[in-house]
C-alpha cells in the first residue's frame, strides 16, 4: 500500500480492509470453538473499531480502566469487563455506580482486601457490579494462585458482590516459543480455580482467558471466553512471534526519510526517519530485533529511537531509500503507539477515507 499523498508524516495509518478481515477471522474462529469473544479495547481505544467487533459477534468489550469503560459506554457498548484488580477510591466507586446504572459491568479482584474495599465503596449498589477473580497462570504479575481463588471469592461474596467467575492473562505468551505452553498453563489454572470456586459453593460460570498469542490456541473444554486485543492491528512483536503475517498488519506509521547517516567502511548504511518514540512507542522486549519493522523492507532494522528520530540500518538489496522517501513502520507494541495520537488516518485501497478519534486516549484511571 502506498501512503496517500494527503498524509503528512509521521501519522498512524489504519488499513480498513485488513482491519475488517482481522476482526471477522477472529470472530469466526472463536465462534467455531464454542467460545465467547470479548476483545480488549485498550489496544485501539476507538469506538468505530469497537462497533465493528460487536457487529462481528463479540459479546462485549474488555477494558483496563474505568475511564476506558466510560468512553465505550458513552459510545453505546452495553457489556464491559474491567480486567484489572481495581483499588477503589470513593471517586472511583461513584463512577462505577454510575456505569452500572446504564450498562452491565464486571470488575477484576485479586485480594480479599480489594474485594472488601470494592464492596464497601459501592454500598447498596454492590450487587449491580459482578467480579471475576484474577488468577496467575504463569505471567507472575497480578492474580492469585488458582488454589486460593476461593478465598478471594468468599471475601467478595461477603462484601455483597456477585462472583461471576475467574480470569487470567497469559502475558508470558509474548515471547518466542511460549504461546503453546502459556495456553496450556492458562487452561490448567482456569480449571483449578473454577474447581476451587465450585467446591466452595460459588456458581461461577465465566472462565476467561486468551491473549492475542494464545486466543486461537484456547479450547472451550475449560475456558468460556477469550480477550485478545492486538489481533485487530497486528504489530512487530506478533510478527516476530509468528502469530500473524505481514498481510495481517492493519496499522502502520507513515514516516519520511529526513537524513542520511555517514557510515564507516564495513558497517551498514543508516538513515533517519521522522517517526521516533513519541509515535512508535519505545517498547522493545529483549528478544525483538529492533524498535519496529519497515513493512516493505523486511531486512532493515530500527536500531535506535529518539523522541522524533528513528535510526534505521539498511541491510536490504539495492540502495537505501532516498531523502524524502516515505515508508511505513510497524510498531513493536501497537497498544502504546495508538495511545500517543489523537486520531488515526483510515485508508482503503490506498486512499484516505476517514479519520477516527482515539476517544479513550489518556483515560488511564
Amino acid at each position: 500500500m502506498t501512503i496517500p499523498p494527503v498524509i503528512d508524516t509521521p501519522d498512524i495509518l489504519v488499513d480498513l480492509d485488513i482491519l475488517d478481515r482481522n476482526i471477522a477471522r477472529m470472530a469466526e474462529t472463536v465462534r467455531a470453538k464454542g467460545l465467547t469473544l470479548r476483545p480488549h479495547a485498550k489496544t485501539h481505544k476507538i469506538p468505530e473499531i469497537a462497533a465493528r467487533q460487536l457487529a462481528a459477534g463479540a459479546a462485549g468489550l474488555t477494558v483496563a480502566t474505568i475511564g476506558e469503560a466510560e468512553v465505550f459506554a458513552a459510545a453505546g457498548v452495553t457489556d464491559l469487563f474491567i480486567a484489572y484488580p481495581l483499588w477503589v477510591s470513593p471517586g472511583k466507586a461513584e463512577r462505577l455506580r454510575r456505569l452500572a446504572d446504564t450498562v452491565t459491568v464486571a470488575v477484576g479482584v485479586d485480594s480479599a482486601e480489594g474485594a472488601a474495599m470494592l464492596g464497601a465503596g459501592l454500598g447498596p449498589a454492590a450487587r449491580s457490579v459482578s467480579v471475576l477473580v484474577e488468577i496467575d497462570s504463569g505471567h507472575h504479575r497480578s492474580g492469585v494462585r488458582p488454589q486460593t481463588a476461593a478465598d478471594v471469592a468468599k471475601a467478595a461474596s461477603d462484601a455483597g458482590l456477585e462472583v461471576a467467575g475467574v480470569f487470567t492473562f497469559p502475558g508470558h505468551s509474548y515471547a518466542p516459543g511460549m504461546p503453546v505452553e502459556a495456553a496450556a498453563q492458562e487452561q490448567e489454572a482456569l480449571r483449578q480455580a473454577s474447581g476451587a470456586l465450585a467446591a466452595a459453593g460459588h456458581n461461577a460460570t465465566v472462565r476467561s482467558g486468551g491473549s492475542t498469542p494464545t486466543a486461537l490456541l484456547t479450547e472451550s473444554s475449560v475456558a468460556t471466553e477469550v480477550r485478545p486485543g492486538v489481533y485487530v492491528f497486528g504489530d512487530a512483536q506478533q510478527l516476530e512471534l509468528g502469530r500473524c503475517g505481514v498481510e495481517d498488519i492493519a496499522l502502520t506509521v507513515a514516516a519520511t526519510v529526513v537524513s542520511h547517516h555517514a557510515s564507516t567502511p564495513g558497517t551498514p548504511e543508516r538513515f533517519i526517519i521522522d517517526a521516533g518514540s513519541k509515535i512508535l512507542g519505545s517498547d522493545r522486549p529483549a528478544w525483538a530485533t529492533g524498535y519496529g519493522r519497515l513493512i516493505d523492507h523486511p531486512e532493515a532494522r530500527i536500531t535506535a529511537l529518539s523522541e522524533h528520530h528513528a535510526t534505521v540500518e539498511w541491510h536490504g538489496p539495492g540502495n537505501r531509500p532516498a531523502l524524502g522517501d516515505r515508508l511505513r513502520v510497524i510498531p513493536n507494541h501497537v497498544c502504546l503507539a495508538i495511545n500517543l495520537v489523537d486520531n488515526v488516518a483510515v485508508t482503503s485501497g490506498g486512499q484516505l477515507v476517514d479519520r477516527w478519534t482515539v476517544a479513550a486516549r489518556g483515560r488511564n484511571a
